[in-house]
C-alpha cells in the first residue's frame, strides 16, 4: 500500500459538557495539527500516489469550516460532543465527499482515508476508514 499524507491545523473554541470531561467541560480553545493520509494500491503511471497540492487543497476545505470557530455555535455539531476522535471522523467525512466530487483527480485510485487529530504533544486521535 502507497500512501501520501499532508498536514495543516486548525484553532478552535469549544467546550464538552459533561462530568466525564472534568476541567475541559468549560469554554477552551484547543490548536490541532490535522494530518490527512491518501493510500492506494499502487502509484499511478507518474508515479504519483495523489498530488500533494491537491491533497493540501483539500484538507484545507475539509477544515476551512471549522477554522477559527467556536464549534458550540456551529449549527452541523449542535448537540454533539466534538471531541478529538469526533472531529477525526468529522474531517474524514468532508474528505470523503470531497475525493468522491473528484478533488483529487485520483480517478477512484485511493482506497483508504486516515486522519489524524494532534491535540498536543503527549496526545493523539484518528479516524481511518476505506471509501
Amino acid at each position: 500500500m502507497f500512501a501520501v499524507e499532508v498536514r495543516d491545523h486548525i484553532m478552535i473554541a469549544h467546550s464538552l459538557p459533561s462530568e466525564v470531561f472534568g476541567p475541559a467541560q468549560g469554554m477552551h480553545g484547543a490548536t490541532f495539527t490535522v494530518d490527512a493520509a491518501f493510500f492506494t494500491e499502487d502509484i499511478d503511471a507518474h508515479g504519483l500516489v495523489v498530488d500533494i497540492g491537491l491533497a493540501t487543497e483539500a484538507l484545507a476545505t475539509a477544515l476551512g469550516p471549522l477554522r477559527y470557530q467556536n464549534l458550540d455555535a456551529v449549527p452541523a455539531l449542535a448537540g454533539k460532543f466534538t471531541t478529538t476522535e469526533f472531529l477525526c471522523h468529522h474531517i474524514w467525512t468532508a474528505l470523503a465527499t470531497l475525493l468522491r466530487e473528484g478533488a483529487l483527480q485520483d480517478a477512484g485510485r485511493v482506497r483508504r482515508v486516515k486522519v489524524t487529530l494532534g491535540e498536543s504533544h503527549v496526545a493523539r486521535a484518528w479516524y481511518e476508514a476505506a471509501i
